[in-house]
């Protein structure tokens, strides 16, 4: 870590180049992610712009990659066709037509190899490629080698999408048969002249139709590219739907875990409380028996207590009545003495 004006940040040495090279040589599902910790990582360094710039850098489709990957893992073999390229290309501004018709000649057989070379890179790999890859590989580097820009994007290996080339093809010059010392009669000089120049008309109809082809099969490749981009973004979208309804029934249950964790400790506390609450009644009502029992027998000692108190009090009223007479018959006594 550094300080930067009085503030702390991070030394970050990485730029857009190094950057690229490390996304393109990723499958394509590490990609998007890889991608976003580096511009993250940059903007954490405090260089936003580089940090927009990684943003900005697309994921490659499967053939893309593959050939990326070719690039990187194969680069002798591919530099043997981009070497090819760039001799033809010479050799049709030199308008060489025996240095252009030897590059044609080894230019289909080579093609063939690389792409062969593809598909065992994406296998070693573990991504291996669906049989109509062939075609976009094969278009790619057919690009490279005729138009210069093409192949130095083949070189870096850095291609999002496949590439295609829609426009002139260099192609073996056609030179005309020296005409014999013989002077040709004018019928049969005319009827060459036609026969060359259908010939041209020929040629020319059939580069216009291949013309045409590439350009179909490019709007074609390009329509694919972005039906499978969209179908690409769709699926990121549907991920970051469920990720999030992932996320957020995952915190829903962990709230909901909390709120069991409290009310099985508010049953036990409960549970513990109505334990206590049961052994004290159990303590008040064999209390309270005994109590009864006391009770009981005070009341029944109170019942006989009474009786005997009845009985008592009828038996000194008795004896009260005798002692009365008894005394009433000793008063008569003593007064009949006198």
């Amino acid at each position: 870590m550094v300080e930067r004006g009085g503030e702390v940040g991070y030394t970050w040495s990485v730029d857009v180049d190094e950057a690229a090279d490390r996304l393109y040589g990723m499958v394509p599902d590490e990609f998007t992610s890889a991608r976003d910790a580096l511009a993250k990582e940059a903007k954490a360094a405090g260089d936003a712009a580089l940090a927009k710039r990684i943003k900005a850098l697309r994921k490659p489709t499967v053939v893309a990659w593959a050939v990326n990957r070719t690039a990187r893992e194969r680069s002798e073999e591919l530099g043997r066709l981009l070497d090819l390229g760039r001799r033809l290309r010479d050799a049709w501004r030199a308008q060489d037509a025996d240095a252009l018709a030897e590059a044609g000649r080894e230019r289909t057989p080579l093609i063939a190899r690389l792409v062969r070379s593809v598909r065992e890179t994406a296998e070693e790999a573990g991504r291996p490629l669906a049989p109509a890859a062939d075609l976009e590989i094969e278009q790619t580097l057919d690009a490279a080698v005729v138009d210069e820009d093409a192949a130095e994007q083949v070189r870096l290996g850095r291609l999002t999408r496949p590439l295609g080339y829609s426009g002139f093809t260099p192609a073996p010059i056609v030179r005309p048969a020296p005409e014999p010392a013989a002077r040709k009669k004018p019928g049969r000089r005319k009827a060459e002249q036609e026969r060359h120049e259908a010939e041209r008309e020929k040629r020319s109809a059939e580069r216009e139709k291949r013309s045409a082809e590439r350009e179909q099969h490019s709007a074609e490749r390009e329509r694919q590219t972005a039906e499978r981009e969209r179908h690409s973004a769709e699926r990121e979208r549907r991920i970051k739907e469920l990720e999030g309804a992932l996320a957020e029934a995952e915190r829903a249950a962990l709230e909901a875990e909390r709120g069991r964790a409290d009310w099985e400790a508010e049953r036990a506390e409960a549970a513990r409380e109505r334990e206590r609450r049961t052994a004290r009644v159990e303590t008040l009502n064999a209390k309270l028996a005994k109590a009864k029992d006391k009770l009981n027998a005070a009341e029944h000692r109170l019942e006989v207590a009474r009786r005997e108190e009845t009985n008592a009090e009828r038996a000194a009223r008795s004896a009260r009545r005798r002692a009365d007479q008894a005394r009433a018959a000793l008063d008569e006594a003593r007064s009949g003495h006198e």
